[in-house]
């Protein structure tokens, strides 16, 4: 009779979920897991620089192949190090497996006395939707699929299991395992909202004079965007997204208005609308709460959302139909509802307006981005870096003032290929590089690259190893102003150019990555940015384009920003302190 040990078993228990990579950084109490994964072709751990990069790469395989990723670190300062890639899918309800190890069972909870010795299982509750300590052998397949349960039902996010290493090496007789589809323990159909208030809703949308659909992250987590553009299609209702919502329809459908600015062509159909369905969001602070002047007074403008938590229902807009379900499932119903009381909708009087808005507010910025100038405008650098790429390629973006800039010109036509990280409710920086190599991973036949800060750049810097050691042909577009860039901004806006902590020493990211075995090159004229593009492609390596942006530019937008990040703190007036 067979003994399989512990790890064999976890092993066996990711496999039953047709897990393909495990990402992290490697540690003694982790040798049972490690040595079944290399025993078993069906999976590959691709170990990181940190692992902090391991659980973005867990996060950003999520976000692309819909399946839940999965990282792991050791003991202590490994599990202490995933936080910083944990907390965004978190933030963002991005399913996740964190697997850490932990001293063995007797000395461990509490602590005793140990090197290392740490409260994992309280360090991760912050961070995860649930956790548990694995305390014995037998419980590994249950804890196992309660995890992939949790992480995938509902509200997605990320789940932690933490293994004592005793548990690990542990070996027990394969007869006692019991490892079943994961059909029979979570369910894989998705739920429908109540049908009585589907039916409601779509009376309400049919008749709407100007019916808006805004569509959050959670229409790509429910792989519902075919859904959300029928409906939208048939009602010929413009289309908005949240930051995290991009990508849910393309951003040249003739529906669609990019995401609302100041100005923007979004914000004044988000005002205008009679009747607003808001489906996967929240209406968090880039949003503006769901608030005037961004959106319609409450007492006149409707407002049906449809989630699949209802602790997100009426959030922070008060609703007129709280549909708790599945946005795929719920959408479709609510297709078919409607076509019962409207038939479909000639061209929405409206949306030439909106849409002759939109084309003067871009205008300001497809002028910038014709300069000439040198250093290189960076929305001259954010065109031509598009312009590039194929309209399927996934794109990353990475920084702060850099997301901005992204906006105006960076648009993305498929679901599932914008991944940003400063614009997700973390707010997180450095992400660009593991998000992109797993990116890669996810999906091998399409083009990945990654326009990053070179502040955020530097976070994870060391992973263009990893990028090398894999062979995968990213590339990564450095927007080098040697400072953070928009905390610069800050501090020019509000303290009259007393700068603290902003400013970098000239650093060549291209030789850099030429001593990690990738393609490197510096650019500073903006007529090179394409050719170099070229170069970079054909090198078939992971490349690193250095790329010399004028410094001190402050986004136009960047003053509602800041607005929105500091309401209710008080900044200093003329005269006082803070400005002189």
């Amino acid at each position: 009779m067979a003994r399989l040990t512990g790890g064999e078993v976890l092993k066996r228990c990711l496999v039953q979920e047709n897990v393909r990579y495990v990402f992290g950084v490697p540690g003694d109490q982790l040798y049972p897991l490690l040595d079944a994964i290399y025993k078993d072709k069906r999976i590959e751990f691709i170990t990181t620089r940190h692992e902090a990069a391991a659980a973005h790469m867990a996060d950003a395989w999520a976000r692309v192949t819909g399946e839940p990723g999965v990282c792991l670190g050791t003991v202590g300062p490994g599990a202490v190090n995933l936080i910083g890639g944990v907390y965004p899918a978190f933030a963002d309800s991005i399913p996740m497996i964190v697997i850490t190890a932990q001293n063995q069972t007797w000395r461990s909870y509490p602590d005793h006395g140990s090197q290392q010795g740490l409260d994992q299982l309280s360090l991760f509750k912050a961070v995860t939707k649930w956790n548990a300590v694995v305390s014995r052998w037998s419980r590994i397949p249950e804890l196992a699929q309660q995890a992939f349960r949790i992480a995938t039902s509902g509200k997605p996010g990320p789940v932690h299991l933490d293994f004592p290493s005793d548990v690990l090496f542990q070996t027990g007789d394969e007869e006692d395992v019991k490892i079943t589809p994961p059909s029979s323990y979570r369910a894989i159909e998705r739920p429908i909202g109540d049908p009585s208030l589907i039916e409601r809703a779509a009376m309400m949308l049919a008749k709407a004079k100007l019916p808006l659909i805004h569509a959050g992250g959670g229409v790509l987590r429910s792989g519902a965007s075919n859904e959300l553009i029928e409906l939208a299609e048939y009602l010929q209702a413009p289309v908005t997204t949240s930051m995290s919502g991009r990508s849910a329809i393309p951003e040249d459908h003739p529906l669609c208005l990019i995401p609302a600015s100041p100005g923007s062509g979004a914000l004044a159909a988000q005002v205008e609308a009679d009747v607003v369905l808001l489906v996967g969001g929240r209406l968090g602070d880039l949003e503006m709460w769901g608030r005037p002047p961004a959106w319609g007074d409450p007492s006149q403008q409707k407002f049906i959302q449809i989630d699949i938590c209802g602790d997100m229902i009426g959030l922070n807009r008060p609703v007129d139909i709280g549909i708790i379900g599945d946005a795929k499932s719920t959408l479709r119903a609510l297709s078919e509802a409607i076509k019962k009381y409207t038939p479909r909708r000639e061209e929405n009087p409206s949306l030439q307006e909106y849409k002759r808005i939109e084309k003067l507010w871009l205008e300001r910025f497809e002028e910038l981005s014709r300069s000439d100038n040198v250093p290189i405008h960076p929305l001259r650098l954010v065109r031509e870096v598009r312009e590039f790429f194929p309209r399927d390629a996934i794109a990353v973006v990475d920084g702060g003032n850099t997301t901005v800039w992204c906006l105006y010109l960076n648009r993305v036509y498929e679901p599932n290929t914008y991944l940003s990280c400063a614009s997700g409710d973390s707010g997180h920086l450095g992400a660009g590089i593991p998000y992109a190599i797993a990116a890669k991973l996810a999906a091998p036949s399409k083009q990945v690259y990654c326009i990053t800060g070179d502040g955020s750049f530097g976070f994870n810097i060391q992973e263009l190893e990893t990028a090398s050691r894999l062979k995968v042909p990213v590339v990564f577009v450095v927007a080098n102003d040697c400072c953070w860039g928009m905390i610069k901004s800050g501090q020019t806006l509000i303290y009259s150019k007393r700068y603290v902590g902003v400013d970098f020493s000239d650093i060549r990211y291209d030789k850099i990555a030429q001593a990690m075995n990738c393609y490197g090159e510096r650019v500073v004229e903006p007529s090179q940015i394409k050719p170099a593009l070229q170069r970079a492609v054909d090198s078939e390596l992971p490349a690193v384009l250095d790329v010399i942006i004028e410094r001190g530019l402050t986004p136009p937008d960047f003053e509602v920003l800041a607005a929105i990040w500091l309401e209710g703190c008080e900044f200093p007036k003329e005269g006082e302190q803070g400005l002189s």
